[in-house]
C-alpha cells in the first residue's frame, strides 16, 4: 500500500505504527500540498492530505473516524501580526497546506472582516511579516516559532474556529478513491492511530532528540492541542468549512462527506 503523509509532528500518531511495518506500508513523507498531489496524480494509494483538497475530486473516500484536529487551541496553525487585526491590510501564506490558507481566507470573512492581499511566502516568519503586516505559518515551524522575540501577536486559527463555529476544525485526514481500499485497511488505519495515540509520549521524546525541553513541550502539544480522530462533531465542523471554501470560490464544488 503505497501512502503520502505529512512529516509533521503532529502526524506521527498516525504513522508511527506503519513506518514500523515496511513490508505492508510504503510511506512517503512530503509537506501537505506535495502529499495532495502525489493523491491526485495517483502516486500514492492513499493520502494523509490538507482536508480542503477532499473537494477536488468526486471520487475521494475519506477513512472513518481517523483524523487530525483540534477543539479550542492548536498551536501548530497560527497567524503572527505585527498590528491589530482590524488593521491588517497584506497576509504573507505558509503555502505547504492548503486548508490552512483555506481556513485563513474564510476567517477573514466571517470572522475578522477584513479583505487583505494574501501573498505566497516561504516559512520564514521574520522574512513574511517584515514584507507583509502578517504572517501564516503552519506545522513544526509554527509550533517551534518564537514569536515574543520578534514582537509579534499570535492568533491561533483553531481557537478562532471554533470560537465562530463551536465545532472542531480538520486540518487533514485519510483520503484515496474507492479501488483497493478494503476493510482490513480502514482497519489497519484506526488502530494505527489508536496505537499511536497511547504512545504520544514515546513519540515526543523521539522528536525531542534528547532535547527535554523540547520533548515536553511535543508531549504537551499532542496531548492538549491535537485531537484525533473524526467523529460526528468533526465531521460537522468539516463539512461546514467545506461549505464555506466552496461559496467563497475556493474549492470546485460542494461535497457532502462521503467515507469508505
Amino acid at each position: 500500500m503505497r501512502i503520502g503523509a505529512v512529516g509533521y509532528l503532529n502526524a506521527r500518531p498516525l504513522t508511527w505504527v506503519l513506518d514500523r511495518d515496511p513490508e505492508r506500508w510504503r510511506v512517503r513523507y512530503d509537506v501537505p500540498s506535495v502529499c495532495a498531489s502525489l493523491l491526485h496524480e495517483g502516486k500514492v494509494d492513499l493520502g494523509l492530505i490538507p482536508s480542503i483538497e477532499y473537494l477536488q475530486s468526486a471520487d475521494y473516500r475519506l477513512v472513518p473516524g481517523v483524523g487530525i484536529g483540534s477543539r479550542g487551541p492548536v498551536a501548530s496553525v497560527a497567524l503572527y501580526t505585527r498590528k491589530p487585526i482590524e488593521h491588517v491590510r497584506h497576509i504573507a501564506l505558509d503555502t505547504s497546506s492548503r486548508t490552512s490558507v483555506t481556513l485563513i481566507r474564510v476567517l477573514c470573512r466571517h470572522r475578522f472582516h477584513i479583505t487583505p492581499q494574501f501573498v505566497p511566502h516561504g516559512p520564514d516568519l521574520a522574512a513574511m511579516t517584515t514584507a507583509c503586516d502578517a504572517g501564516l505559518l503552519i506545522g513544526d515551524p509554527a509550533f517551534d516559532a518564537d514569536h515574543d522575540a520578534l514582537g509579534l501577536q499570535k492568533i491561533d486559527l483553531g481557537e478562532v474556529w471554533t470560537a465562530m463555529t463551536g465545532l472542531p476544525f480538520i486540518y487533514a485526514a485519510w483520503t484515496g478513491r474507492p479501488a483497493g481500499i478494503d476493510d482490513g485497511v480502514i482497519r489497519a488505519l484506526q488502530q494505527a492511530q489508536a496505537e499511536g495515540v497511547a504512545a504520544r509520549e514515546e513519540i515526543a521524546a523521539e522528536y525531542g532528540a534528547g532535547d527535554a525541553r523540547r520533548a515536553a513541550r511535543a508531549a504537551i502539544y499532542l496531548r492538549d492541542n491535537v485531537k484525533y480522530g473524526l467523529g460526528a462533531d468533526e465531521a460537522a465542523g468539516l463539512q461546514l468549512f467545506l461549505d464555506y471554501a466552496a461559496d467563497m470560490g475556493l474549492g470546485p464544488r460542494r461535497r457532502t462527506l462521503v467515507f469508505f
